[in-house]
């Protein structure tokens, strides 16, 4: 069966993803995603040129934010680890990012670079210049949990129930974002 370019290039990237997940940046090659991807590895090299290339596209992640302006200010920290939980379960893209992240230069730069444009802005607005060093200690806190409950699978984290885990870091988060 033959496919359209755009069906070729989303092929590769789910592949992509699912293999960077499962093996970490190091580990995957373009061979073995474009085996997973049932396409010859020069299908690849053509639409994205190289590894580096393959997980930037394979790794574009949008937080989809939501509009914290709206949100009364006692609830921001609940607000947003109910999001950020939300972004977690709705795909592996964060997951990649994160376990290779960790020992991959590129995929940390990817990381900096989400987190960083993404919500260091949203937190501005009511932050204002300390908008950078809240955002990095949110990123901390959302990240942390993160990768001891979906990476590493630490108990009693990766058993929680997501209720659970806004009740024990919404009032940290809300005083990284609203604190003295």
């Amino acid at each position: 069966m033959r496919r359209s370019a755009g069906e070729t290039k989303a092929a590769i990237l789910a592949a992509a993803r699912e293999r960077f997940a499962a093996d970490g940046y190091e580990k995957a090659t373009i061979r073995a995603v474009a085996a997973d991807a049932g396409i010859d590895p020069a299908m690849v090299m053509r639409y994205f040129g190289t590894k580096d290339k393959l997980f930037a596209s394979a790794a574009e992640f949008d937080l989809r934010l939501p509009d914290l302006s709206q949100v009364p200010r006692e609830r921001l920290g609940e607000m947003v680890i109910r999001h950020f939980l939300e972004r977690w379960h709705a795909d592996d893209v964060l997951q990649v990012l994160l376990r290779t992240g960790v020992t991959n230069e590129t995929a940390a730069r990817r990381m900096r670079e989400v987190f960083g444009t993404q919500l260091a802005p949203v937190i501005a607005v009511f932050a204002g210049d300390q908008a950078a060093t809240r955002a990095a200690l949110v990123a901390s806190q959302v990240l942390g949990m993160a990768l001891c409950r979906y990476i590493l699978k630490f108990p009693p984290a990766a058993d929680m129930a997501d209720e659970e885990v806004i009740e024990w870091l919404a009032p940290t988060l809300q005083r990284y974002l609203t604190g003295g």
